[in-house]
């Protein structure tokens, strides 16, 4: 048994919630949502090497992976895989990007199932930007 980190109240620690004030895992000294997250030590431009985030904050919402290299549910950064966001270089799901391979996105060149490309673009259902808007 541990204490509650919010109201002091005895919990277990395989406890969910606070019987007594409803704290999420309240056996954990800190707890700052569900999932994973893992940044790397190395910092370059003010953004970590790896940010590989699969998190949720405790309001629900989403922690995006920003990083040199991100990876994660939504993301942005130089090096991408993620469902959603944007970057340089994406392996994503939807994406705007400057390079992708998607499923739905927007690029200067793309493989994508669906997508809007500046440049070249390749996949089942893919249209030229320049040509669509000139």
């Amino acid at each position: 048994m541990k204490k509650c980190r919010d109201c002091g109240n005895e919990v277990s620690e395989s406890a969910l919630e606070c019987p007594k004030c409803g704290a999420l895992y309240p056996y954990k000294e800190k707890w700052d949502g569900y999932g994973l997250e893992y940044k790397s030590k190395t910092v370059i431009m003010g953004l970590p090497l790896v940010h590989i985030s699969f998190k949720y904050r405790p309001n629900l919402l989403p922690v995006p992976a920003k990083g040199i290299i991100a990876i994660g549910q939504f993301g942005i950064g130089i090096i991408n895989i993620f469902q959603f966001g944007a970057g340089i270089f994406s392996l994503s799901q939807i994406t705007a990007s400057v390079y992708a391979v998607c499923q739905i996105g927007i690029a200067y060149s793309l493989i994508a199932q669906f997508g809007l490309y500046w440049d070249k673009g390749y996949g089942q259902i893919v249209r030229n930007l320049k040509e669509l808007l000139f």
